[in-house]
């Protein structure tokens, strides 16, 4: 019923069978009666046919035709109905006699080349009945001129019949039973239709009534005469609709009293929420004035206590008594502890107010890690901690981020592990969760062997101003914002943190983050090649400590075999890694015993040691010339001790600093706006090449280019006027310098940005800041020495890897103003250079100054001068060695760029103002030579 309705089904199961049992009885008559009338036919022609044969023997054996001819003439005229020709043949297939002229007296013989049948055959052809009777002589012989004939038959009749007759009356037949199945179907439907009327007109009828009272109109019913079962379905009908219909008058008196007192609950909630929308911009008011109050306190607290940190440091440097000496040192680090106290504010209110912004650069992952796993190390050998770094091998070696945050939630989550375990181990692992093209996601996991947290107080640690329990802070301190500002980091990185504890069995924090992979080296590579299949023994009595090492030793090549305790019996080994373990004060004697029996088993010892026992280091490397680093071992640290004192060692390859008489033929032309930036790319070119112009912006770059063939130009790529991009361009689209290859110099290290920069035009780029091997390369290759083939040349399109090994340095998050040895590496390690790069950049700090303080006077000032001006201070400060101002001024420039407006960014403005004067202030001593170290 779901896809026929009633009426198709009645009228199918009534005319089908009459249909189907008609069919089967007029094919089977018709067939029978078509086939009975062909024999009729066949059975009169036998009969017209047998008895002229006979009679045609005598005429035959006569050879009377005439007397054959009468006889044959008589049975076509007595049967000329259906008889179209009758001939007789004799035993030669020859004519002897026809009743008839007939056209083709051939269809009428048999083959000449077979024997006569000796008896009756027939032929049908389309309406035509040919039956062929062989006349016999009754002696079975016949005679012929050449001797008797070995076939009986004398010859034979021939009669042709037409079938016209018998076609039409087989036509008439099957017309017949037609019509006779026609009349009955005609009788089946009239009956089916009867039956419908009956049945399913008051089914359709009823279907219809309950469709109406489907859609409301519980007021209908069904009416009329019904016979039998449909009488009593009527009946049902009508009394459900009777019932429905006093239940709808019931349910709907129950809706209007619902809905009344759903009216007046709403008129209570309107007025609540009116209360409520006020009570929550009062909040968000008294939110935002904490939030700047923080921000604006912290700042304000900060300037103080730069102050007395810092000349608590200078009092340290004079002649004092031990007295003096333990007060200064306290003042300072009461200052210190302080001072990370307001930092904490300050992460947090920028948090609060969603105005911390966080950088994207490429950074190198594992080196990132140890720093911070370094920094810390010293606390948790203090209490005799063994603390660990696992990072997980496929994770990429370059990552683009905020390596500042990371090492920030790092070092929050070690430091605390740190502060509430007493005993054991800290275990930091890092491992890749996902990867899909660039993007990578990590889990980091801090493991400690604590006081661990009940479940009642973890609810409570990501709380701003509070800690787990009353007791804990009391004993160990802290302002209780460290995991908040950790989880609002992790959050703004695109991650998730929690942790697993259990009550004095330890906790295990854990956080995720997504970075970017960046195809840039962001390190100087670790030439390990002499280490392939070198044996090394591993003695270290912790087991997790062990199995890192062993872990990060394998991966270089090494056969390790572990110890955990020096043998009593010589091992031969090329090398002996010996860790000492920080949580046993052992004496030097027992040291010197393990030292000696290590030297007996390899002839290069390598010892590790905690970060509190410099003077035992300092000790055994004098005494008996070992190799010492400090625990927890840094992967590249270790692996170039061991590999520096291999006469076979495959150096890196180092390319030596050109002299003046080898200076390279080349003409090449620098263009930056930067006054710093140039004045050293001037200073490192002048010393490779002989002629070198230089221009401060895109447009007098393209001028120069019209006039002068180069060899190479390297462009900056941010300059007033005319970009380096379109500054391309425009050099190529000249013939004089269209095949002079041009070097991008940009500040971004990120793979998207040098396949933008690519496809733009450039054919190499340079990373800020340049360093001196790293430029000899690019002129190496870009020479027209390495275009004829004594360089190889390399596709870049077709290579997805930079040809230059660059190294990232970390910005330095400690207190240091000026990192003199940052700024030499810088200049190529030429003191004068960097000199002039810092004095450069005080000298411009006046300016900047100015510019600033007009921007937050105003409050239409030009945030295009503003940006042009910040950010040729950040490329002035890539090569005066200022780190922390350098941050300053990269954080300023991002959140101009993004869009905030002056008033947004008014904290880090003044931070700005106060990091120039410190280091307008710091930078005297260097300048007059009087700090250099």
């Amino acid at each position: 019923m779901t896809r026929y309705g009633l009426r198709a089904r009645v009228i199918t199961l009534t005319l089908a069978p009459t249909l189907i049992i008609g069919l089967l009885l007029s094919a089977f008559f018709s067939f029978n009666r078509y086939h009975d009338l062909e024999r009729q036919v066949i059975n009169s022609g036998m009969s017209i046919i047998e008895p002229l044969a006979i009679a045609s023997e005598e005429g035959l054996k006569n050879n009377s035709r005439e007397s054959v001819r009468r006889i044959i003439s008589y049975a076509h005229r007595k049967n000329s109905k259906f008889v179209r020709s009758i001939a007789v043949f004799d035993y030669k297939h020859e004519l002897f006699v026809t009743s008839n002229f007939h056209p083709n007296f051939e269809a009428l013989t048999f083959p000449r080349n077979e024997p006569i049948p000796l008896s009756i055959s027939s032929h049908l052809v389309d309406n035509t009945l040919i039956l062929r009777a062989p006349v016999i002589a009754e002696s079975g012989l016949v005679a012929s001129p050449q001797g008797p004939a070995t076939n009986p038959a004398m010859g034979y009749v021939a009669i042709e019949l037409d079938l016209s007759s018998l076609r039409l009356q087989q036509y008439q037949e099957i017309f017949s039973a037609c019509l006779v199945l026609l009349t009955g179907l005609g009788l089946s439907a009239v009956f089916a239709f009867r039956l419908m009327h009956d049945v399913t007109r008051p089914i359709s009828h009823m279907k219809n009534m309950v469709d109406r009272i489907r859609r409301g109109h519980l007021d209908v019913r069904i009416e009329g005469k019904m016979h039998g079962e449909l009488d009593s379905l009527k009946n049902g009908i009508n009394a459900m609709a009777v019932s429905l219909s006093e239940y709808h008058v019931e349910m709907q008196h129950s809706i209007d009293q619902a809905t009344s007192d759903l009216r007046e609950t709403l008129e209570q909630l309107e007025i609540q929420n009116v209360e409520l929308d006020i009570a929550k911009k009062r909040a968000q008011e008294a939110a935002r004035v904490k939030s700047e109050f923080l921000a604006n306190m912290s700042h304000e607290l900060r300037t103080p206590l730069n102050g007395v940190i810092g000349f608590t440091r200078q009092m340290l440097k004079t002649k004092l008594t031990n007295s003096q000496t333990d007060y200064l040192q306290t003042i300072e680090k009461s200052a210190n502890n302080l001072l990370n106290i307001i930092n904490d504010i300050l992460d947090f209110s920028k948090l609060e107010a969603g105005k911390l912004a966080l950088e994207n650069i490429p950074f190198e992952f594992q080196e990132t890690l140890e720093e911070v796993v370094s920094l810390q190390a010293t606390s948790a050998h203090e209490k005799g901690l063994e603390i660990t770094l696992k990072v997980d091998p496929k994770i990429p070696t370059g990552l683009v981020g905020d390596p500042l945050r990371i090492q920030q939630v790092l070092t929050n989550l070690v430091g605390n592990s740190i502060k509430f375990t007493e005993r054991g181990n800290i275990d930091i692992s890092v491992e890749l969760r996902s990867q899909k093209e660039d993007s990578v996601e990590l889990q980091f996991m801090v493991r400690d062997t604590g006081i661990g947290i009940s479940e009642r107080q973890q609810a409570q640690l990501f709380q701003a101003f509070s800690q787990a329990d009353a007791s804990i802070s009391r004993r160990y301190g802290g302002t209780g914002l460290g995991l908040v500002i950790t989880q609002k980091l992790v959050s703004q990185m695109g991650g998730e943190i929690s942790l697993t504890s259990r009550l004095h069995q330890g906790s295990t924090f854990w956080f995720t983050i997504k970075l970017h992979a960046t195809d840039m080296p962001v390190s100087e590579l670790i030439e390990a090649a002499s280490l392939a299949q070198r044996t090394l023994m591993l003695v270290e009595p912790n087991m997790q400590a062990a199995s890192v090492t062993q872990q990060m030793l394998v991966q270089a090549g090494l056969i390790v075999t572990y110890r955990s305790s020096i043998p009593e019996e010589p091992e031969a080994h090329d090398y002996v890694l010996l860790n000492l373990s920080p949580n046993r004060s052992e004496e030097y004697q027992l040291v010197e015993e393990w030292v000696v029996k290590a030297q007996s088993c390899a002839p290069q010892v390598v010892v590790g040691m905690p970060s509190t026992a410099l003077a035992m280091s300092d000790h055994l490397i004098q005494t008996f010339g070992v190799d010492c680093i400090t625990k927890p071992l840094s992967r590249r640290k270790l692996l170039q001790t061991l590999a520096s004192n291999q006469e076979h060692l495959s150096l890196p390859e180092v390319i030596e600093e050109v002299a003046e008489h080898e200076k390279l033929p080349l003409t090449v032309m620098a263009v930056d706006d930067n006054p710093a930036n140039l004045k050293l790319i001037s200073a490192l070119l002048q010393e490779r090449v002989e002629r070198v112009v230089t221009c401060t912006n895109g447009l007098e770059a393209v001028e120069q280019a019209s006039k002068t063939h180069f060899d190479i130009i390297l462009m900056d790529i941010q300059m007033p006027h005319m970009d380096g991009v379109t500054a391309c361009r425009k050099i190529k689209a000249e013939t004089l310098n269209s095949e002079t290859p041009i070097i991008a110099v940009t500040a971004h290290a990120m793979s998207g940005e040098r396949d933008r920069l690519l496809s733009a035009g450039m054919d190499d780029y340079l990373t800020k800041p340049i360093e001196e091997h790293v430029l000899q390369q690019v002129l190496l290759h870009w020479s027209p020495q390495a275009i004829t083939g004594d360089v190889e040349k390399l596709d870049l399109h077709k290579t997805p890897e930079p040809i230059l090994q660059t190294q990232v340095i970390p910005e330095e998050h400690s207190n240091i103003i000026i990192d003199w040895q940052a700024a030499l590496k810088q200049s190529a390690n030429k003191e004068d250079l960097a000199k002039d790069m810092l004095q450069m950049l005080v000298d411009s700090i006046p300016e900047v100054s100015s510019i600033v303080e007009q921007a937050l006077d105003l409050n239409n000032f030009d945030i295009d001068t503003l940006v042009h001006h910040i950010h040729k201070l950040h490329g002035s400060c890539s090569y005066s060695g200022v780190p922390r101002l350098k941050k300053v001024c990269a954080e300023v420039e991002k959140a101009l760029r993004s869009g905030s407006a002056i008033t947004d960014i008014e904290p880090e403005l003044f931070e700005l103002q106060d990091e120039m004067e410190k280091v307008a202030a710091s930078a005297e001593p260097y300048l007059d030579g009087n700090q250099i170290s």
